[in-house]
């Protein structure tokens, strides 16, 4: 949600004068757009990776408020479990600094972070789903001290009425119940930022739509939830359930989940922020004091309060933002459809993937977009969250094909023009995308590693499934701290 809040209860009253403050932003928002005010000269990309706390047995520890004040730096922050926490890598220039600058920035922060930890007796781990995780860990007591987490669960559950039902079909099936939205926690991920001119965004988010299932396929490393094995990522239906306001009987009448893909292309930004404001009642009726017309009128630049924060509980998964930074305001994409991990070297490459291959299909002369149905992008992102890197997906001339053959043939091609039109060499791309490659040809990434590699223990040392998990759970994080790319991690 991006910010804090209070806690309270909210009043019918709260609820108009919110309905009201919302359209009155939506308003300006509109007028802006029409204006040449935006950010976009030095378009930024940025990152943020939520990450688990374990103890020395790679089991979850509930020790985000001592870690944070031990680490004691600002980019980090609280997120909605005990036993998460999120970095904001600030942002850049796609291209600044070098080709080892970002990684090695980013790096340094997580190991400054991790030691920090280590003395609080907690350690730091980039993985989509922590496998050792337990139903137990995910009681109210796990929410994170912030009142805005309290807060979001007592609105979610006044809305749905009832229990959250969590059901997942995979290797294993999963069935259960919960009273609160804690489990939303065990979903840590990567979230690659892109700032982008209004007249540029439909393009770039339609692209970014398109290739949510690619990513998907080829980044999953969250096969295990609850000691069960799932989805390859067990993130995606896991967290569009965990949030879900809907009971049994709306979903039925066609209401719109909280989580969602959305349902068509777009033509301007303007449609995702009021398709929000149509679709979805507030979650978190808090007025802000501007009024963003009066601010408008007076020259000035409004921050859209009620707008972002309602914005903040509709979870797409590429979230328009509007922000205002240094006195103007700017616009960017939120990828938020990768898992965190396994390695920054792991990040880094499916970063590079995604800022070129959208650059590149904004490029192309007839988009994929007006060639791919709205409903088989959606499809493809659910064949790869169930299946991995082994997940068939529909592409525009090619059919349906597995996803190593479309990135092989068609895809990293089109990602390492879009990074030389962003001004990225030869020598630093390859490296980046060689990783990608590499996955391909070996058909290996980080949630079939674990997979395999719990397997293995299980069948080997003749373990439970949770000492199992665990056993590999701290394989994962040495391998982790080495930053050899996951499609190299052996299974011994």
């Amino acid at each position: 949600m991006g910010r804090d809040v209070p806690a309270l209860v909210f009043t019918r009253e709260d609820r108009r004068r919110y309905r009201a403050k919302v359209q009155r932003c939506l308003d300006a928002f509109a007028q802006m757009l029409r204006g040449e005010g935006f950010e976009s000269d030095r378009p930024q990309v940025g990152l943020e990776i939520e990450l688990n706390l374990v103890d020395g047995a790679a089991e979850p520890t509930m020790r985000s408020t001592e870690v944070l004040e031990a680490i004691a730096d600002p980019a980090w922050a609280s997120e909605l479990g005990r036993f998460n926490l999120e970095i904001n890598v600030p942002p850049r220039q796609l291209t600044a600094g070098g080709p080892d600058s970002w990684e090695k920035e980013i790096r340094d922060a997580l190991n400054h972070a991790d030691e920090r930890a280590a003395a609080v007796g907690a350690h730091l781990v980039m993985i989509g789903i922590l496998p050792t995780l337990r139903q137990q860990d995910v009681g109210e007591a796990a929410l994170s001290e912030n009142p805005r987490y309290h807060l979001l669960n007592e609105q979610v559950f006044a809305a749905r009425g009832e229990d959250l039902r969590i059901a997942v079909d995979g290797v294993d099936r999963l069935r259960t119940y919960s009273d609160t939205i804690t489990p939303e926690a065990a979903c840590t991920s990567t979230q690659f930022h892109l700032q982008v001119a209004p007249e540029e965004f439909a393009d770039y988010w339609n692209a970014a739509q398109a290739i949510a299932g690619v990513q998907v396929a080829l980044a999953a490393n969250s096969p295990f939830l609850f000691g069960k094995e799932l989805w390859r990522e067990t993130r995606i239906p896991l967290f569009e359930q965990a949030t879900d306001t809907r009971p049994e009987e709306i979903k039925v009448q066609g209401v719109r989940p909280r989580v969602w893909f959305g349902e068509r292309w777009i033509t301007s930004v303007f449609d995702l922020f009021e398709e929000n404001v149509r679709y979805f009642p507030a979650l978190l009726p808090l007025c802000d004091e501007e009024d963003p017309l009066d601010t408008l009128d007076g020259g000035d630049i409004p921050q859209l309060a009620e707008l972002t924060l309602h914005n903040g509980t509709v979870y797409r998964w590429n979230r328009p933002v509007y922000a205002v930074a240094h006195g103007r305001p700017h616009l960017r994409i939120e990828n938020r459809v990768l898992p965190a991990g396994p390695t920054v070297s792991d990040v880094l490459a499916n970063g590079a993937l995604y800022y070129g291959l959208t650059r590149a299909l904004v490029e192309e002369d007839r988009p994929v977009w007006s060639r791919m149905s709205f409903s088989v992008a959606e499809d493809n992102l659910h064949a790869a969250a169930r299946h991995g890197i082994d997940a068939r997906l529909y592409w525009p001339g090619m059919g349906e094909v597995p996803v190593a053959e479309l990135v092989l043939r068609r895809l990293l091609p089109l990602a390492h023009r879009g990074l030389e039109l962003s001004g990225m060499d030869a020598a630093w791309r390859e490296p980046l995308l060689g990783v990608i490659e590499q996955r391909c040809v070996t058909g290996r990434n980080g949630a079939l590693w674990q997979a395999e590699m719990f397997h293995h223990i299980a069948d080997t040392a003749h373990v439970d499934n949770h000492e199992a998990l665990r056993r590999m759970t701290r394989q994962y994080i040495d391998y982790m701290h080495l930053n050899a790319p996951a499609h190299t991690w052996p299974v011994d």
